[in-house]
């Protein structure tokens, strides 16, 4: 498909830049969603995913995840859940393992490509459902493509996905956010992944290589030590290439929004594939040129963001 170029985001005036679009939402967005219902389920290896619901009886069903070190109380999370609620639509949000109040069991935590945990989640309520709709922020949304790139037809219940700021390209996102003007999210990141592996080592002795800790200065270093080899990788550069979600976008079969803010500092130039973007039957990229990563606040505050806007109106719309 074409890019949409149809649609136009406008930032307020004060946001002025990628940075402050990002920062805002993020520190001082208040958002009040229903008490959700608490659901746990279990993995097949013996951990479990604390799920968020907010049922209203529907036939329709939307599962949000989140990004990287986020849970299901983000004020993203929670925009996006009112947003899918006022349109008559049941939502179900999921902490990634060790993303909920509680640590997770298992040696393992959570990664962008981590597509079996979602599989469980969709599968826990497909069932239910005669429509499931998938949404996905950042790391989630690599997440939400590769699943979906994953599994083709193969689900016939599986409707339509959105991903947002989402880096479809791992390993240079990852160099892009260590680049010195991103220091403070990287800093961010790193420390509260630096605590969840010193929890995590108490809880299994001799089994997390803590020590490395100290030469971890990014997010890579986290990756190459860590992520990788915990879950199988070689080292970081294996997990990025054999997860990244660029990869996976012409297996995808139904349709399917990219939304990627020009100006987002977490993002690498493949993350804007518009080369792609003209051979591919179901995926429709949405490049505006501001939105920071997961920003996108509205110039007049009476309006919804514009990518809880745009998922609703895809997920909603015939096409």
């Amino acid at each position: 498909m074409p890019l949409l170029e149809n649609y136009s985001y406008t930032r307020p005036k004060w946001l002025f830049n990628g940075h402050l679009e990002t920062i805002y939402p993020s520190l001082f967005r208040k958002v009040v969603a229903p008490n959700p219902v608490k659901e746990r389920i279990l993995t097949t290896d013996g951990d479990f995913l604390d799920l968020d619901w907010y049922r209203q009886g529907k036939a329709k069903l939307v599962i949000i995840s989140h990004g990287l070190e986020g849970n299901s109380t983000r004020s993203y999370m929670l925009g996006m859940v009112n947003s899918f609620l006022k349109k008559e639509y049941d939502v179900l949000t999921w902490n990634f393992r060790s993303c909920s109040a509680e640590m997770n069991k298992q040696v393992i935590f959570y990664h962008s490509g981590a597509t079996y945990d979602l599989d469980l989640v969709v599968q826990h309520v497909y069932d239910a459902y005669e429509e499931i709709n998938l949404v996905g922020f950042s790391l989630g949304g690599n997440l939400t493509l590769k699943y979906l790139g994953e599994k083709g037809n193969s689900l016939s219940k599986i409707h339509r996905g959105v991903a947002i700021s989402v880096p479809l390209h791992l390993g240079s996102s990852s160099r892009k956010i260590s680049e010195t003007e991103n220091t403070l999210y990287s800093k961010r990141f790193l420390r509260s992944l630096k605590k969840k592996v010193i929890d995590k080592s108490a809880a299994h002795p001799g089994q997390i290589p803590v020590e490395t800790l100290r030469n971890i200065k990014t997010l890579a270093d986290f990756d190459d030590f860590f992520t990788g080899p915990l879950h199988g990788f070689a080292d970081a550069e294996e997990y990025y290439e054999v997860n990244s979600s660029l990869y996976f976008l012409d297996q995808i079969k139904v349709p399917t929004l990219v939304l990627n803010a020009q100006n987002d500092p977490f993002l690498s130039e493949k993350c804007f594939p518009t080369k792609l973007a003209k051979t591919l039957d179901q995926v429709y990229f949405e490049f505006p040129k501001h939105g920071g990563h997961v920003g996108f606040s509205p110039a007049n505050s009476q309006k919804p963001y514009y990518s809880e806007q745009r998922a609703v109106e895809f997920i909603s719309a015939v096409i």
